[in-house]
């Protein structure tokens, strides 16, 4: 097959199948595992070639571990240290520990056992932030607690890149020698063979300390250079250089490129180029790093699934088996409770997708057997594809369940109030301050622990327990109150919740958050009596302000606001009959273009002519004859 014919299959494999494979919510890496398998072992588009791409699809994983290195600022390690060290070590250590030891217990020497579970310890960090993104679960606690592990893990790769050639000493395999290396393979660091190991040791120190004052001191005029040309393919082309030089100039001392990478990603981590670095960096990473993924999923062994099915397959559980309970344990050590403790075990119990590099450096060293490595790279794939399955037992089975039966259970209510508040972030703390400054007896409701101990401090009373629950509403003394406000983050739970009070307390006025117009219409279906877009009037004061930094007359920029606003309001009105419950159709969006072109002609006006010194005028109309009106 020729290059250009295999890059148009890998192509086309990447464009139908990642697109689909996240509307599905399996995410991007899986989406490339699975075209690779339908390419590969399925229809055998691609075949013996695929070794050789995924070596020059490898290079994606230094590029990753420059970015990643760009993102760890020293001042953010420092801050989450106890994160990091704590929950992240731990985690990194005691599982490597219990895989190794039962790699042990199944006869594997102690340098195989070892590298088996450093890479085991690893989980998808692709996978699962893309997950707790799309589902709003970062911000929670066993959100944030699963991306302190997930940074470390990252962190950890660069030992592990160090630690698995090493481990190599000592296993012996058919045609690996002493050193780890193929006796027939060329190898980093043979311009240091000759050396005794003293000097090689200081070559290696002075390249480390070279790539770290150079990082500091050297590339940031050099990128400064660069920018004042104003050409952007060359500031790109130098990102690359950068990259490539750093890999080669490691790979030339016998270390791994990826470990140079990723120290000079952290040097340059709180320099002024470093957004416009990963910009520049972040569409060869992801695909070359697509690629990777694809030649992994084009060489999966299928035969040694369909031969042994239920080997296999418990070896898969028995993984993320091992994994749930070391992380669970961890949880409770580290005090996380209820949905987050079942969110941080469920959602770190697959393994990750670095395994599939580490497996490649650790074939080549002759750290673990082939057979073992096939065998392997086939649990980790298949751990993979059943993550988010996991999420969604844990969105729809565990979650209620256990919110339930919280180890904290709901607060005694003992006040009333005329009105009551469901939700304490950002939207329900403002509208819950204005009301309580008034004078007004507002009982509060939250199911965030930390939430309600913040409030606490400042005088804020709120009471524990989750306000979509009937009992807990019934608690608040909703049936007595005249107003309630709706305020909770999950937009699903959020009408579920109006529908259920809009039913049993009809006497009772509900103002709700609402996400976007869609979400307003859905809140008036189900009981609402007014739905606010939760971040409307904030971007209208952003754009009345964008107005004066323009140089706009402040009056000006004043009425432009409220004249799209009550357009936009209009519009809500107008489009509602448009709208139902299964989306937009063709005369929503016909609707919805003819009020937008109504809405160009309102705000359109001669900006020749609107041009004031707002700073000079202040806040005063302009005169009569002032042609901005």
């Amino acid at each position: 097959m020729g290059l250009l014919n295999e890059a148009f299959v890998y192509l086309c494999a990447a464009v139908i199948a990642v697109p689909v494979a996240n509307r599905l919510g399996l995410g991007s890496v899986l989406g490339y595992l699975i075209a690779g398998v339908v390419i590969g072992p399925v229809i055998g588009l691609v075949g013996s070639e695929t070794t050789e791409v995924q070596h020059f699809a490898e290079f994606g994983v230094v590029m990753m571990l420059f970015l990643v290195g760009l993102e760890l600022q020293p001042a953010m390690l420092w801050k989450m240290r106890q994160q990091l060290i704590g929950l992240g070590g731990l985690q990194v250590t005691v599982t490597t520990a219990v895989f190794a030891g039962i790699g042990i217990a199944f006869g594997l020497a102690w340098q195989s056992a070892l590298a088996l579970g450093m890479i085991l310890a690893l989980s998808s960090t692709a996978i699962v932030l893309q997950t707790l993104n799309e589902k709003g679960w970062l911000k929670t606690r066993g959100g944030q607690s699963s991306f302190s592990v997930l940074l470390t893990q990252d962190i950890a790769v660069i030992p592990m890149l160090a630690v698995l050639p090493l481990l190599a000493i000592g296993v012996s395999h058919d045609g690996i020698d002493g050193s780890g290396n193929s006796e027939s393979a060329g190898h980093g660091g043979e311009a240091l063979a000759a050396l005794p190991g003293w000097a090689q040791a200081l070559v290696i120190l002075v390249v480390i300390a070279a790539i770290v004052i150079a990082g500091r001191h050297l590339l940031r005029p050099v990128f400064r250079f660069i920018a004042e040309a104003r050409l952007r393919e060359i500031f790109t082309a130098t990102a690359l250089l950068l990259v490539i030089g750093i890999a080669l100039l490691m790979d030339f001392v016998g270390l791994s490129p990826a470990l140079g990478t990723f120290l000079a990603g952290v040097v340059l981590s709180d320099s002024e180029y470093r957004h416009e670095l990963e910009a520049d960096i972040e569409p060869f990473k992801g695909l070359l790093l697509g690629l990777f993924f694809l030649t992994v999923g084009a060489g999966i062994d299928f035969e040694l699934l369909f031969g042994a099915p239920l080997m296999i397959l418990g070896l898969v559980i028995g993984l993320m088996t091992v994994k749930f309970a070391v992380l669970f344990a961890l949880g409770t050590l580290f005090r996380l409770q209820g949905a987050d403790r079942w969110l941080f075990a469920l959602g770190l119990a697959q393994a990750g997708e670095f395994a599939f590099v580490l497996f490649g450096i650790a074939s080549g060293g002759g750290v673990l057997e082939q057979g073992l490595l096939q065998t392997m790279t086939l649990i980790v794939a298949i751990s993979m594809l059943l993550t988010p399955a996991l999420f969604i037992f844990h969105e729809k089975v565990v979650a209620p369940r256990v919110v339930a039966q919280s180890d904290r259970q709901p607060d005694t209510i003992d006040s009333r109030g005329r009105v009551v508040v469901a939700g304490m972030g950002r939207f329900g703390q403002i509208v819950s301050r204005m009301l309580l400054t008034s004078g007004y007896e507002v009982v509060i409701l939250d199911h965030e622990p930390q939430t309600i101990e913040n409030l606490s401090r400042i005088g804020i009373r709120t009471f524990f327990g989750d306000a979509t629950r009937p009992n807990l509403l019934h608690a608040a003394g909703l049936e007595e109150a005249d107003l309630f406000i709706a305020a909770i983050d999950d937009r699903d739970k959020q009408t579920q919740m109006v529908e259920h009070v809009a039913r049993t307390y009809p006497n009772v006025k509900i103002l709700a958050r609402a996400r976007d117009r869609h979400h307003v219409y859905e809140l008036e279906n189900v009981g609402a009596h007014h739905a606010e877009r939760e971040i409307f009037e904030g971007a209208l004061a952003l754009g009345r302000r964008a107005f004066v930094e323009l140089g706009h007359h402040p009056f000006h920029a004043r009425v432009r606001a409220r004249e799209f606003r009550n357009h936009d309001v209009a519009m809500l009105d107008a489009l509602r009959e448009n709208f139902n419950d299964g989306g937009v159709d063709n005369s929503y969006i016909d609707a919805m273009r003819a009020h937008s072109e109504t809405l160009k002609e309102i705000m359109r006006v001669d900006r020749g002519n609107n041009r004031h010194e707002g700073a000079d005028r202040g806040w005063n109309p302009p005169p009569k004859s002032d042609a901005s009106l």
